[in-house]
């Protein structure tokens, strides 16, 4: 079995390469007229290209592109009154010969619509009667038959991929341009809050440099933030995390000679408040720390303390 599937991975992935090793001029010309285009992208298929379709529609609206998806048999029988003179129409057909699509292609022409297609034949109907074409030919379906869409649909899958990720790039779409496409859940809230918003004020620990090491521990369990703020709030000398403590201990085990000074980190991470929530994590995760003191660094005061595992 798990050479089966090293075996569809592995035709897959050829034939995404060989794909990806045909893109010319035309996906240029397709993104120039997806951006001059007034209207929303419109994408419709039938079958595994429709669920394909259906993604691709959805990652385009996520991302900046207004879409939605139209299927071409509904289409036929109404809703291709949802299609504005401005909109683009993205059709998608490995064969190119989908009877479903052909039908609506007569009434687009006439409506005036840009026709892009999504097929695996240059010379196809449709491909010949779309403003647009591009080729996600493969060599061979990954299905031991040859006939069930496996590479077929992932080629067209990533072909749509392609299409948004590039229109994000040139749009210059931002982290929070996502968001706000995304304000529910957790990716949501970290792109679009302030780290200030979910900080720690209350009880901070802090103690002076001249403090024993038994108060020192006794501030670091009573603070619960597996670290101490070392000074004043207003201004600053450090910090000594259970890290530098447990180090200290490994270096001398006698607490009396032990002093804060010497076991501090004097130049610990602070982040100012405003910084947007998405920011401060990914600067925690690069630095490989959990905790972060808010405020002002070239100041040396802090106002609160954010853990990430509090997000």
């Amino acid at each position: 079995m798990k050479d089966i599937a090293k075996r569809v991975f592995n035709v897959e992935i050829e034939s995404l390469q060989h794909v990806a090793q045909n893109i010319d001029d035309s996906f240029t010309d397709v993104i120039e007229a997806i951006l001059a285009a007034k209207g929303k992208l419109i994408v419709t298929g039938i079958g595994k290209s429709g669920l394909v379709g259906k993604k691709i529609s959805a990652t385009l609206s996520s991302t900046g592109t207004s879409s939605f998806f139209l299927h071409p048999g509904e289409a036929f029988h109404g809703d291709l009154g949802m299609i504005g003179v401005d909109d683009i129409v993205l059709l998608i057909s490995y064969s190119g010969e989908t009877d479903e699509l052909l039908k609506i292609i007569p009434y687009l022409k006439w409506n005036g619509n840009v026709l892009i297609a999504i097929t695996g034949d240059s010379n196809s109907t449709i491909a010949k009667n779309c403003s647009h074409h591009l080729n996600i030919a493969i060599k061979t379906e990954a299905c031991p038959l040859k006939l069930a869409p496996t590479s077929s649909t992932t080629a067209a899958l990533v072909m749509g991929d392609a299409v948004a990720v590039a229109l994000m790039e040139v749009r210059g779409f931002k982290p929070a341009d996502f968001a706000r496409f995304h304000p529910g859940g957790s990716l949501g809230r970290k792109l679009l809050t302030r780290v200030k918003d979910f900080m720690r004020t209350d009880n901070l620990p802090v103690i002076n440099a001249g403090a024993s090491f038994t108060e020192l521990v006794l501030k670091m369990s009573e603070g619960r933030l597996g670290m101490v703020i070392i000074g004043h709030l207003d201004h600053i000398e450090g910090v000594v995390t259970d890290g530098d403590l447990r180090r200290a201990l490994v270096n001398n085990a006698d607490t009396s000679q032990l002093q804060i000074a010497n076991m501090m980190t004097r130049k610990p991470v602070i982040v100012d408040g405003e910084e947007y929530l998405s920011q401060v994590e990914l600067l925690m995760r690069e630095k490989r720390i959990t905790t972060v003191l808010i405020g002002s660094a070239a100041q040396h005061c802090i106002t609160g303390v954010y853990q990430i595992y509090n997000a």
